[in-house]
């Protein structure tokens, strides 16, 4: 805190009100709020980069220092969450495009990830294998206990379907020479997306160059019991569409599902339990199906 008065003091803030929400100080001087929060080391100057891509949509940084930025406080309209995350969607692919490039890889440059892929695919199966054992020696079966034996065939199909398309995938990338690049927020929820006159995208503190499925991915674990992510694919897709092999590894890293485990409470178990099967099956549907005309 000492620090961060005296980086107040140094660019002459003298802040009457001070409220701190999440990693974010809101302080408000002379009748004005501005948002005050540490930046992170990695991220380097990419509110630079992203303006010389032509992508201004972001909080303008008034002033900082090496550990402090100042932005000002932007009030975030009310309006229903299912077009709010079809704006952010829509920002999202215009950052992909505006920042896009091409560049030489290493022949070995997707073996890293086929390998920590396969890993966790492989542990997956070992893990659920366990359980389904030890579930089978119960004489009187828990009710999570129950709801993950009479969805396990879910499971081990979705692990196999990852390892059948993570193979398949691997076989395509790793003879390639060249990879599409983009700049990926890397922390993609709606609590990150501001709408007001203009749209913004703020928290770029994790922000990094990779291929674009990263950021879909992590909206997706954010928020997919929440949102129609087929729908909202589809209209990513028009603005920017997927390479093979990049939806390809996305799907993968859709279907595996999660490491569930028993918590303390047998409502919340469930609860749990019952939210990732549900999520299964409906993304295990509309994956097999996208991209096919309808009937």
């Amino acid at each position: 805190m000492k620090k961060l008065h005296d980086f107040l003091k140094k660019n002459n803030l003298k802040p009457t009100r001070y409220q701190k929400s999440g990693k974010v100080y809101f302080i408000n001087v002379d009748g004005n709020t501005y948002a005050v929060k540490k930046k992170n080391e990695y991220r380097g100057d990419i509110y630079g980069y992203l303006t010389s891509r032509s992508f201004n949509y972001y909080p303008e940084v008034l002033t900082e220092d090496e550990e402090y930025e100042v932005t000002p406080y932007i009030e975030n309209v009310d309006y229903p969450e299912e077009q709010k995350i079809m704006d952010l969607i829509d920002l999202v692919a215009l950052l992909h495009s505006k920042t896009t490039f091409y560049k030489e890889i290493e022949v070995d440059y997707f073996k890293k990830t086929y390998e920590d892929i396969s890993g966790n695919i492989e542990h997956l199966e070992e893990y659920y294998s366990d359980m389904i054992d030890m579930i089978e020696k119960e004489i009187y079966p828990s009710a999570p206990s129950y709801l993950l034996a009479r969805n396990i065939n879910l499971i081990f199909s979705s692990l196999y379907y990852a390892r059948e398309n993570l193979d398949t995938w691997y076989e395509l990338v790793q003879s390639k020479h060249r990879a599409r690049f983009v700049v990926l927020h890397n922390n993609l929820k709606l609590d990150h997306f501001i709408k007001n006159h203009n749209s913004y995208l703020t928290s770029w503190n994790q922000a990094k160059i990779d291929i674009p499925i990263f950021d879909l991915y992590k909206l997706y674990r954010n928020h997919a019991l929440e949102l129609d992510f087929e729908l909202l694919l589809r209209e990513y897709e028009k603005k920017y569409p997927l390479l093979e092999e990049e939806r390809m590894l996305l799907f993968v890293l859709i279907i595996i599902p999660p490491k569930l485990e028993f918590e303390d409470s047998m409502f919340a178990t469930c609860s749990h339990f019952t939210n990732e099967i549900d999520l299964l099956y409906k993304c295990s549907k509309w994956i097999n199906s996208y991209g096919k005309p309808k009937e």
